[in-house]
């Protein structure tokens, strides 16, 4: 174990310093390899982790958008109609600038909205008490997930 790697479990912030000084010196050798490619990975699985959630949230204030708006009072509606469009409204934007700061995770983009959906329609059970009235695959496209103009029918 070399120094570098028990800095690493002593002060990552300064495992973190020194490796970015090592890598512009372009000083390879004396980089820690292994904690480099984990904390690496990690990174990649973070941002993933925020695309998925971030369209849990989305995709469960659209469910709710959808299939439980008709069902409230009138001022109710107007409470949380302004409160979900808000959040779809603050979502859609999150993750448009999440997708372009991380262009590669519209390769996973498909696979996060079948992952995220799931719990989503979880999530919009709980919160509106109507589990039963939410399709059992995602109801939206790629595209009106992230049109800021879409808001599905209500039902």
């Amino acid at each position: 174990m070399n120094n570098l790697s028990l800095l690493y479990e002593k002060d990552f912030s300064d495992w973190t310093a020194r490796t970015v000084d090592l890598l512009r010196q372009r000083r390879f050798a004396e980089l820690d390899i292994d904690h480099l490619i984990e904390e690496l990975d990690d990174m990649g699985k973070s941002q993933r982790h925020e695309l998925v959630n971030r369209l849990r949230v989305l995709l469960a204030h659209l469910l709710k958008w959808q299939f439980q708006y008709r069902q409230l009072s009138e001022r109710w509606a107007e409470f949380e109609g302004k409160s979900w469009r808000n959040t779809i409204i603050e979502q859609r934007a999150a993750l448009r600038y999440l997708l372009d700061k991380n262009p590669g995770l519209r390769a996973a983009l498909a696979d996060s909205i079948v992952e995220s959906y799931g719990q989503a329609a979880d999530l919009a059970a709980q919160e509106s008490g109507l589990s039963a009235a939410f399709p059992l695959e995602c109801p939206y496209s790629q595209g009106q997930i992230l049109d800021r103009d879409y808001y599905p029918p209500l039902e």
